[in-house]
């Protein structure tokens, strides 16, 4: 019986994500068309507020989206922002972001987690720091471990 209940507690402890997984189909299409759609626990509201309301000019190039779709994904962002959310890794985002932080990538948490990885490791053809997935491959179900 113990060793049920010590398995159970394992297994949701190993399972819990560290950030939420997007569950937004039309922000997961939209937003991931072109590079790793981050989820919301990445950045506080008000950055992810900066990032929707400027689409035009977004890191550089027009993502814009129609009045509708933009709204739809603004709200679901804002909704489920690291601000919002009890995650550990969420909670330490909204500590450490600057109010003007739009950039997952220069944030202090990203900066201290990835410290010890080699400046080399970003700068291969497979997308740099921004691509997630190439050395967390559960990173699109919010799991972000190093190994």
């Amino acid at each position: 019986m113990r060793i049920g209940i010590l398995i159970m507690l394992l297994t949701g402890l190993l399972s819990a994500a560290q950030v939420l997984p997007i569950k937004n189909k039309l922000a997961l299409k939209e937003c991931g068309s072109c590079h790793f759609a981050y989820q919301p626990g990445l950045l506080p509201s008000h950055s992810w507020s900066k990032i929707m309301h400027n689409l035009a000019n977004h890191f550089g190039v027009d993502a814009s989206l129609d009045k509708k779709d933009n709204a739809k994904i603004a709200k679901y962002y804002a909704k489920n922002s690291s601000d919002k959310s009890m995650r550990y890794l969420s909670r330490m985002i909204t500590k450490y972001t600057r109010a003007n932080e739009i950039r997952i990538t220069t944030g202090s948490v990203f900066r201290s987690a990835h410290r010890e990885v080699s400046r080399r490791y970003f700068k291969r053809k497979s997308g740099g720091a921004g691509n997630c997935m190439a050395c967390h491959r559960t990173a699109s179900m919010g799991y972000y471990s190093e190994e």
